[in-house]
């Protein structure tokens, strides 16, 4: 258990240099081309574990997979990612490393009406909560110096295609698993936005050479090394253990905003970083709680055969 968690923390450091990062790295690269990269590395560096993980699953990629991980891809990397990194060249990178851990609520919704997990009171208490944070966060009564409207409302946009693209995902990751699916989907994500990157004459290779460290890290440690860590926490203890690195990051990414990029934190982002702890906090233990029913219920059909 402790290297669970060893890997949890691991998981939520380097997430939590994401957005700091990639605001340096849109500095000198356009914004579709940094998420290219990033993902095409990315989606590499997993790819070794993700064919090791078909093997051990005895899996078959047929043509309606590869179609699908294409459409997760096109949500998730060439919609969502493109999206998070307009942002965070309009945004300071405290708010907006805070507004995309609100995905997994944008999930909660999605999964109501895609799948068999439906909302009930605990999750409607759940999005209140990560709702009040927004809006601290927002402060659309008055928008914080280095935020801008556009910025935040494609934040937001950001969230809500991941939270898409992770409910599709599930399709996926049943048959071949989940770091098979991810690393899959972000390749062909990468590779979709390649093709609309040439299509619209954005820059595919110029600026490359001048930015080399930054791409390799937003690639290889962001991307490769932060998604790895977290699937082998979820490996070691299960998902809801997983997703307490997605608890930590706001508390850590605003600081390291605030260390490299000497940006201020004022009382609403304090503010709007509680109430989404708080609801991160609430949304992990309710899952917690219902993996600890389905074993206990599968414990008891088991032991009743």
């Amino acid at each position: 258990m402790k290297k669970a968690y060893a890997y949890v923390l691991l998981t939520a450091l380097i997430f939590g240099t994401m957005e700091v990062s990639c605001k340096i790295g849109g500095s000198g690269l356009d914004p579709f081309q940094l998420t290219f990269l990033r993902f095409l590395i990315g989606g590499l560096v997993l790819l070794p574990f993700a064919l090791v993980q078909l093997r051990q699953k005895q899996t078959k990629l047929t043509g309606k997979d590869l179609a699908m991980l294409t459409g997760v891809g096109f949500l998730g990397v060439a919609v969502s990612m493109s999206m998070f990194q307009f942002s965070t060249m309009m945004c300071n990178a405290s708010t907006v490393s805070v507004l995309i851990c609100v995905n997994p609520f944008f999930t909660m919704i999605f999964a109501h009406f895609l799948t068999s997990e439906k909302l009930n009171r605990y999750k409607f208490l759940i999005l209140l909560v990560a709702l009040t944070g927004i809006v601290f966060m927002l402060r659309p009564w008055n928008i914080q110096e280095g935020n801008s409207a556009l910025g935040m409302g494609l934040m937001i946009g950001a969230a809500f295609f991941f939270g898409l693209y992770t409910v599709a995902g599930k399709v996926c990751q049943e048959k071949m698993g989940l770091m098979a699916q991810t690393s899959i989907s972000f390749i062909f994500g990468a590779i979709l936005l390649m093709i609309f990157m040439l299509i619209i004459g954005r820059p595919v290779v110029s600026g490359i050479s001048d930015n080399i460290p930054i791409i390799l890290y937003t690639g290889i440690i962001v991307t490769g090394l932060g998604y790895y860590s977290y699937f082998k926490s979820i490996d070691l203890a299960g998902a809801s253990t997983g997703a307490f690195a997605f608890f930590l990051k706001p508390a850590i990414a605003p600081v390291i905003a605030v260390i490299v990029l000497h940006e201020t934190i004022l009382w609403n982002t304090i503010a709007g970083i509680v109430m989404v702890l708080i609801a991160s906090l609430l949304n992990i233990l309710y899952q917690r709680k219902i993996a600890d029913q389905k074993g206990s219920e599968e414990y008891r059909m088991e032991a009743n055969r």
